[in-house]
C-alpha cells in the first residue's frame, strides 16, 4: 500500500517516547553517575568527546545529532543523556563485594576524559544493586556500613521487589550513595528502579538552583516595595510641578523590576517542572514505610517542599511588585495626560483671545487704511480737478475732491475686504 506524503517529523515524535530507555541492570551491579550543568551549545563538544572515547574502546560511537548513546566501552557501559540544562554521564559495571561502592564503576573510565568534560558537576552519586538476602536489612547496620552512619531515607519499593536506601549526602569522595537490595526484581525493573532513584536526585538539584536566586531576589522585591509605597504615598499629595519626577522615579523602578524578572522567569518556571518530575518519579518508586525510617516522599514533603515554596513565594511577590507598579505608573501616566490637556486648552484659550485682539486691531488698521488710502486718493483727484479747472474746464476741485470721497473709500473697502477672502482660503 502507498501512503501520503510523509510528516517530516513523523518517525522522530514516534522514536521520542523510546528515547533513553532504561538499562537492563543485573544483580550485583555497580553504578556510577554524573549530571553536569552546561549550556546547549555543549552539545556538540559533549558528542565529540562520547564519540572519541567510543572509538578508544573500538565500540560504534553515536551518531551525528545524536542526544542520547549507550555503548559497552571495554569493562563498562556508558550511558550518555543531553538534555535542554544538563547533561548526564552513567557508567555500569557488572559485580559487588562486600562494599559495592568502595570501587566505583567510573574508575574504570579514564580519568583524564571525565576531568575534561564540559560543564559543572551538579549531581554525582553511586548506585548500587545487590541481593537482598533472606531477611530484611538492618537501616542502623547498612548506615554505619556504607553511609558512615548518617540518618537513611528509603524503604521498600516497587510492590516490595527491592528496599532502596540514602542519605542524600555527599561523602568524602564527592559522590552521593544509593543502595538498592533486589529482592525479585527483573534486570529491567533493576534499570528502572536506580534510573529513577538517579532522576529524582537530578530533579531535586535543579529545582533547588531557583532556591539562591529566590534568597538573592528578595531583599531587592523588599527594597522596591518600600520605594512604591513612599512613590505612591508622594503621589496622593502631589501637585502638577512633582508629576513628571514621580513618573520618571515609576519608569526606573518598573524597568528594574521588569529587568530582574526577565532573567529569572525561566529559572522559577524550570523549577517548578523540575519538582513536578521529583513527584511523579516518587509516585513511580511506589514506596512503603519501614518503622522509624522516613520515605523518599517524607523527605522531599518536608525538606524539598518548604523551598519550592519559598521559590514559588518570591516568583508570586515579583509578578504582584510588577503588576502593582504597572497600575500605579497608569494611575500617575493619566495625572499626567489630564494636567496636559488642561495646559493645552489653557493655551487654546491663550491662543483664541490673541487672535481675537489680532481680529479686532485688524479691522481698525482696516479702517485707518481705509481712511489713509482714501486721503491719498483723494488728494490726487484733487489735483487732477484743480489742473482741468485751471485750463478752463468747469470743474469745480472741492466738489470733484468732496464727490469722489464716497466712491474711493468704497472702492478701498471692497478691494482690502476681497483680498482678505482671498488671504483666508489661501488664494495667491
Amino acid at each position: 500500500m502507498t501512503l501520503p506524503q510523509e510528516h517530516d517529523q513523523r518517525f522522530a515524535l514516534n522514536d521520542e517516547v523510546h528515547a533513553r530507555p532504561p538499562e537492563a541492570l543485573t544483580t550485583p551491579t555497580r553504578v556510577s553517575y554524573l549530571a553536569l550543568v552546561s549550556p546547549w551549545d555543549e552539545r556538540e563538544a559533549e558528542w565529540q568527546g562520547v564519540c572519541d572515547l567510543a572509538r578508544r574502546y573500538g565500540a560504534a560511537a553515536p551518531f551525528p545529532g545524536a542526544n542520547h548513546y549507550s555503548g559497552q566501552l571495554g569493562a563498562f557501559r556508558l550511558v550518555w543523556e543531553r538534555h535542554g540544562e544538563f547533561a548526564r554521564y552513567t557508567f555500569i559495571v557488572p559485580g559487588g563485594g562486600e562494599d559495592p561502592f568502595a570501587e566505583p564503576a567510573i574508575a574504570l573510565a579514564p580519568a583524564s576524559w571525565i576531568a575534561a568534560r564540559p560543564g559543572q558537576v551538579i549531581v554525582a552519586a553511586h548506585a548500587a544493586v545487590v541481593p537482598a538476602g533472606d531477611s530484611v536489612s538492618d537501616p542502623e547496620v547498612v548506615s554505619a556500613t556504607l553511609f558512615s552512619g548518617n540518618a537513611l531515607v528509603g524503604g521498600p519499593v516497587s510492590d516490595r521487589g527491592a528496599v532502596a536506601f540514602t542519605d542524600l549526602r555527599i561523602h568524602a569522595d564527592g559522590f552521593g550513595r544509593f543502595l538498592v537490595q533486589d529482592r525479585h526484581l527483573t534486570p529491567l525493573q533493576a534499570g528502572r528502579l536506580v534510573q529513577r532513584l538517579l532522576e529524582i536526585e537530578t530533579y531535586r538539584m535543579m529545582a533547588l538552583l531557583a532556591l539562591p536566586v529566590a534568597r538573592e531576589l528578595a531583599p531587592f522585591l523588599g527594597e522596591r516595595e518600600r520605594e512604591l509605597a513612599e512613590i505612591t504615598d508622594t503621589l496622593v499629595a502631589a501637585g502638577e510641578a512633582d508629576e513628571p519626577v514621580l513618573l520618571e522615579r515609576l519608569t526606573r523602578l518598573e524597568a528594574e523590576i521588569e529587568s530582574r524578572e526577565a532573567a529569572n522567569l525561566f529559572r522559577f518556571g524550570a523549577a517548578v517542572a523540575y519538582h513536578d518530575l521529583v513527584q511523579r518519579r516518587i509516585v513511580e518508586l511506589r514506596e512503603e514505610r519501614i518503622q522509624g525510617l522516613q520515605t523518599l516522599r517524607e523527605f522531599m514533603e518536608r525538606r524539598l517542599v518548604p523551598a519550592m515554596n519559598t521559590c514559588k513565594a518570591v516568583a508570586e511577590r515579583q509578578q504582584s511588585l510588577s503588576a502593582r507598579v504597572a497600575r500605579v505608573t497608569q494611575l500617575l501616566s493619566t495625572r499626567v495626560d489630564i494636567t496636559r490637556e488642561r495646559q493645552n486648552r489653557a493655551v487654546l484659550e491663550s491662543m483664541n483671545r490673541r487672535a481675537k485682539l489680532q481680529l479686532q486691531l485688524q479691522s481698525t488698521v482696516e479702517g485707518l487704511s481705509v481712511a489713509a488710502v482714501t486721503y491719498y486718493v483723494v488728494g490726487l483727484i484733487g489735483y487732477l480737478a484743480k489742473g482741468l479747472y485751471t485750463a478752463g474746464l468747469p470743474v469745480s476741485p472741492e466738489i470733484a475732491m468732496g464727490a469722489s470721497i464716497p466712491v474711493v473709500a468704497g472702492a478701498v473697502w471692497m478691494a482690502l475686504r476681497g483680498f482678505r477672502k482671498r488671504v483666508a482660503h489661501g488664494e495667491p
